[in-house]
């Protein structure tokens, strides 16, 4: 979703193709703040897919990963839309809902490789 907005705050500044990081900084406030909600999804992403990987090759209760999932995905929704419109609290309680559903994937795993 800020793949989306940031595409269109792109077209209303206009592409350099001399200088592609310097349009950035013509971009009004909500393109600037989707483009970091779009870098920092990448990021999390990384560290989410290694928690679901764990879960897979530990045979993780179906259950309670899906459910981590799916409330992950909702949690980095809304921490999109709360970063574009500047909701700074929004934004950090939906940040905080993601690592606890990747933390609860990494423990689940961790559980059944110990026993």
């Amino acid at each position: 979703m800020p793949f989306l907005v940031v595409a269109y705050g792109r077209a209303q500044v206009g592409y350099d193709r001399g200088a592609p990081r310097a349009m950035f900084d013509r971009l009004p406030d909500y393109a600037k703040r989707a483009t970091w909600a779009h870098q920092n999804s990448f990021e999390t992403f990384t560290i989410y897919a290694a928690a679901a990987l764990m879960a897979y090759a530990t045979g993780t209760d179906a259950t309670a990963a899906a459910v981590a999932a799916v409330v992950f995905v909702g949690a980095r929704l809304l921490y999109s839309v709360f970063y574009i419109l500047n909701v700074p609290l929004g934004r950090s309680l939906m940040f905080a809902r993601g690592q606890v559903c990747t933390i609860t994937l990494i423990v689940l795993s961790l559980l059944i490789v110990s026993s």
